[in-house]
C-alpha cells in the first residue's frame, strides 16, 4: 500500500518539488501551506509521515510537532532554511525523527524518508522476533506492534528512537559506536552528525526516566553506547 506523506511548507515551489519526488518514488502526497492547516489536515486524515518546515507563519513547525506529539507518534522530518545546531537539536528533542536543511537534494530527502518508514516495518527476517517480544529485565519490546514498555508501562518512542533501542536490546552486551548506530538507524547513503545520534539517545533516556527507569542506555566513554542493565 502506498505511504501517505503530508508535506507542510509555506513555499509552494518547495512543496511541489518534494511532492514530485515522493510521488515518483511511489508515495501518495498531501500538502499544507502552514502549521494550522497541517494540524487540521492530520486530524482529518492521518498520514504515515510528515515533512514539516520549521519556519512558517500562523504556527511554526516546532509548534506543530508539539501539538501532534500529544496524541501521535507519527514520524516527522523537519525542514529548515537555517543550519543552526540549536534548531536541529531542539527539533529532535521535541520528537522529530530527522532534520534536513535547505537547499536539499530531493533524492536525499526521499532516501531519508524511506529510511524512517523502513524502521516502522515489522522485522520478519529473524524468526526470534516474528511473534515473541524481546525481554530484557523490566524492558519489553514488541517489534510487530512497534511498542516498548518499562515495567509494563508503555514508552512512546519515535521511529528512529525505537530503531536505536531495538539495536541495543538485541545485543545487550555489545557496545555500539555512533557510526554503527548511524548505519542501522539510517540508510548508508544518509549522513547525520554525531550530535544527532546523541540527541536521540538523550531523548530515549528521558522517556524511560519518566516511567521510572533511572538509566536505559549506558555511555562507554570514548567508544559509544550499550543497553544498561535492566
Amino acid at each position: 500500500m502506498s505511504k501517505q506523506i503530508l508535506v507542510v511548507d509555506d513555499d509552494l515551489h518547495i512543496r511541489e518539488v518534494i511532492s514530485f519526488a515522493l510521488e515518483k518514488a511511489g508515495m501518495t502526497v498531501r500538502q499544507a501551506s502552514d502549521g494550522r492547516e497541517a494540524v487540521h489536515s492530520f486530524r482529518e486524515q492521518a498520514a504515515d509521515l510528515l515533512v514539516l518546515d520549521i519556519n512558517m507563519p500562523e504556527m511554526d513547525g516546532l509548534e506543530v510537532c508539539r501539538e501532534l506529539r500529544k496524541t501521535s507518534n507519527v514520524p516527522i522530518l523537519f525542514l529548515s532554511s537555517r543550519d543552526d545546531e540549536i534548531d536541529r537539536i531542539l527539533g529532535l528533542e521535541i520528537g522529530g525523527d530527522d532534520y534536513v536543511t535547505k537547499p536539499f537534494s530531493p533524492r536525499e530527502l526521499v532516501a531519508r524518508i524511506n529510511a524512517i518508514l523502513k524502521r516502522l516495518q515489522p522485522t520478519t527476517a529473524a524468526p526470534i522476533v516474528q511473534s515473541d517480544d524481546l525481554i530484557r529485565g523490566k524492558l519489553s519490546i514488541s517489534p510487530q506492534q512497534h511498542l516498548a514498555a518499562w515495567d509494563q508501562q508503555t514508552v512512546h518512542l519515535t521511529a528512529t528512537e525505537f530503531g536505536i533501542l531495538m539495536l541495543l536490546a538485541r545485543h545487550p552486551n555489545r557496545v555500539f559506536n555512533r557510526d554503527h548506530i548511524m548505519q542501522q538507524a539510517y540508510d548508508n547513503n544518509v549522513y547525520v552528525s554525531d550530535r544527532t545520534i546523541d540527541s536521540h539517545i538523550r531523548h530515549i533516556r528521558q522517556k524511560f526516566v519518566d516511567v521510572g527507569c533511572a538509566n536505559i542506555i549506558d555511555t562507554v566513554h570514548g567508544v559509544g553506547y550499550k543497553l544498561a542493565p535492566c
